[in-house]
């Protein structure tokens, strides 16, 4: 097998997860939804992929929000705050991230809204963590377009079978994979992480 020379990762559902659901549940139950309704309909929606491939800004989402579920202005502010309070940055995660470096490189690659990078830097502060970033609204790509994986290994000067990609959906790691990049279905850290050290111990 060719030596592994980078390894990148998703973010939400993988770096940043929804550990608690308690006000995304509140909200569903409000407006008569099934369990990740909201979800849905936020992020897999029209708005939610055209903020994904960077043609709306997150303001213009939570307005389509608002206004497609019969919303007053401060209803819609409370949403937009609730809907992100249950989130976590997995710390544990990002130190191995920034253990992996120097000797291997480590990557971004995420499907998110043009603010994502604002966040990484004054927010969350990982982006030091990472050799580069590729934000599909930056780059107008989105997972599984296999265009978005080939742009992130020709940044880091990779071939596809000496990096290994990180995420938590199905169709996003059959794509790097039919790119061949060794892929992993994220389930837990600790999961992750014995698969990845694995492939990079050889």
């Amino acid at each position: 097998m060719p030596e592994i020379q980078a390894i990148f990762w998703d973010l939400g559902g993988v770096i940043v997860r929804t550990e608690d659901r308690t006000r995304r549940e509140h909200w569903e139950q409000r407006l008569g939804m099934e369990p990740r309704q909201l979800d849905r309909f936020i992020f897999a929606g029209e708005m939610g992929h055209k903020a994904a491939l960077g043609e709306v800004n997150a303001e213009q989402v939570w307005e389509w929000v608002r206004q497609e579920l019969d919303l007053s202005r401060e209803e819609g502010q409370q949403l937009t705050r609730d809907f992100w309070q249950g989130d976590d940055l997995d710390q544990k995660l990002v130190s191995y991230i920034r253990e992996l470096r120097p000797q291997f490189q480590t990557g971004l690659i995420s499907n998110a809204w043009l603010e994502l990078r604002e966040l990484l830097v004054h927010h969350f502060h990982v982006d030091d963590a990472f050799d580069d970033l590729v934000i599909s609204a930056e780059v107008g790509l989105a997972k599984p377009d296999p265009a978005i994986y080939e742009l992130a290994l020709e940044r880091l000067k990779v071939p596809a079978d000496c990096a290994v990609f990180v995420d938590d959906f199905e169709s996003n790691i059959a794509a790097a994979r039919e790119l061949g990049m060794h892929a992993i279905l994220f389930r837990s850290r600790v999961q992750a992480i014995a698969e990845v050290d694995q492939l990079v111990t050889g």
